[in-house]
């Protein structure tokens, strides 16, 4: 009789009622309209933004172009973590895809091999990656410089569903630990490292019987660096487990993941199970369900603030170009400072590059106003940097102003401190325009986790 029970209560969907009403599924309200915004933000990044960026080829250290595509797109959710936690049942869950011909596969054994952008269309329809790249309207257009064998893994699925007409999902292949990077075919940290660098929410999936971090486990909390506030980590299939082992497997998940994360703040652990069935008959279900009201909650803030990330973003990419800017200028300097008529252009810039701290170069641009030190590039990626890119093609900042178009260095200055958080001021959510300003960000890599609530 107790295995008929459990057999039944596998059969019984859990209602979903909460998950309309959180996420405002039925309202039919119309979407806010900040088309206006969006052309500023678009002036601002191509009139004083973009040409620093290309003068000095800042491209080519971050690997980082912003798209037109990219400024107008809907907020990203991205799905990570090891194989098999429940990431591709967890979106069947959310966008209630569960038998229907919508659903992403899922099973016990890695199953998800590709990247899949889950995205609104009119009717269901799969594109290839490979369409996907070539249209430059859409925000994965960059994605193409990963190469062929990584295309034929990047598949896009159009859903007709109300809550897609505000946010784009994505998901990951599982992480394998004993897997090289090889056997991929394609630079799956370099991938990864893309879409990190542009999701408004990143949700780490764990599963209570998968707690081992290895190696490809720490590679990508690394790659995570600085996006803390983005992240909220999933401790899924919780009704599996009795009271007291869920508790131990809770802080078995935080000792594991606490020399990853080093932030004074831990981050937000949700622990419930996210897939249509029932909860286990004699397990925390009022508490499952509050964790999974909180983390619906937290993906509507992130629908709502979805102007004011995108501007933030955006001001994020100008500090670390005018960064940029800045050091290869001090590196020009320098040279052009050491050159004399007889020396060998070469043998000084190679003195200069293997040792900038015996020229003070990184010293100089910390003591500029408004460099934090968590915004300087690393040393190693300069040496690399010039190898492609010779010290003699650049010009000094100080060269590049016209009558007309006045400095450039000036303009993303005055896009930082003054015209993006203006536009953020101008979303009129009652803030003051001067919120983005230096004091509160510290204009460092971490912004203040917005989504926390207070």
């Amino acid at each position: 009789p107790a295995e008929e029970a459990e057999d039944a209560s596998k059969l019984t969907k859990r209602d979903r009622s909460h998950l309309e009403n959180t996420l405002k599924l039925n309202e039919d309200k119309p979407a806010d309209d900040f088309s206006g915004i969006l052309q500023r933000l678009r002036k601002i990044y191509h009139s004083s933004i973009k040409p620093l960026e290309q003068s000095y080829r800042y491209n080519e250290l971050r690997q980082h172009e912003i798209t037109d595509g990219e400024i107008t797109s809907k907020p990203m959710v991205l799905f990570l973590g090891p194989w098999s936690v429940g990431k591709s049942s967890m979106i069947n869950y959310l966008l209630g895809l569960d038998n229907t011909p919508y659903q992403l596969y899922t099973g016990a054994e890695p199953t998800t091999s590709e990247f899949t952008v889950i995205m609104h269309g009119p009717k269901l329809k799969t594109i290839e990656g490979i369409v996907m790249a070539a249209d430059s309207a859409r925000s994965f257009s960059p994605l193409e410089k990963f190469g062929q064998n990584f295309l034929e893994k990047l598949i896009g699925i159009e859903v007709p569903h109300k809550l897609l007409e505000r946010v784009t999902f994505v998901d990951t292949p599982g992480i394998i630990e004993n897997r090289k990077q090889q056997e991929r075919g394609y630079p799956f940290n370099d991938v990864c490292q893309w879409f990190i660098d542009r999701a408004d929410l990143i949700f780490i999936v764990f599963d209570p019987t998968k707690l081992d971090v290895g190696l490809e486990l720490e590679m990508l909390f690394r790659q995570l660096k600085g996006r803390e506030s983005q992240i909220r980590i999933i401790l899924n299939k919780a009704d599996s487990l009795a009271t007291q082992e869920l508790m131990r497997v809770y802080g078995a998940l935080f000792w594991s993941l606490a020399p990853l994360i080093n932030v004074t703040e831990p981050p937000r652990v949700y622990v419930s199970s996210f897939w249509p069935q029932d909860y286990h008959p004699d397990t925390h279900r009022d508490l499952f369900l509050k964790e999974e009201i909180s983390l619906l909650e937290d993906l509507n803030q992130v629908i709502e603030n979805r102007m004011e990330n995108k501007i933030a973003f955006i001001r994020q990419h100008a500090i670390r170009v005018r960064i940029h800017a800045l050091l290869v200028d001090r590196y020009l300097q320098t040279y052009k400072d050491k050159m004399t008529f007889f020396s060998d252009g070469e043998l000084v810039f190679r003195d200069i590059v293997e040792d900038p701290d015996k020229f003070f170069i990184f010293k100089s641009i910390l003591a500029k106003t408004n460099v934090s030190k968590f915004d300087l590039p690393n040393r190693e990626a300069y040496k690399d940097f010039f190898g492609i890119n010779p010290i003699t093609s650049f010009k000094l900042l100080s060269q590049q102003c016209s009558y007309m178009g006045g400095c450039f260095l000036e303009k993303i200055e005055k896009a930082i401190t003054r015209e993006l958080p203006d536009l953020l001021g101008s979303i009129g959510l009652g803030k003051k325009p001067n919120v983005l300003s230096c004091d509160v960000t510290g204009c460092g890599e971490t912004p203040k986790n917005r989504y926390r609530k207070p």
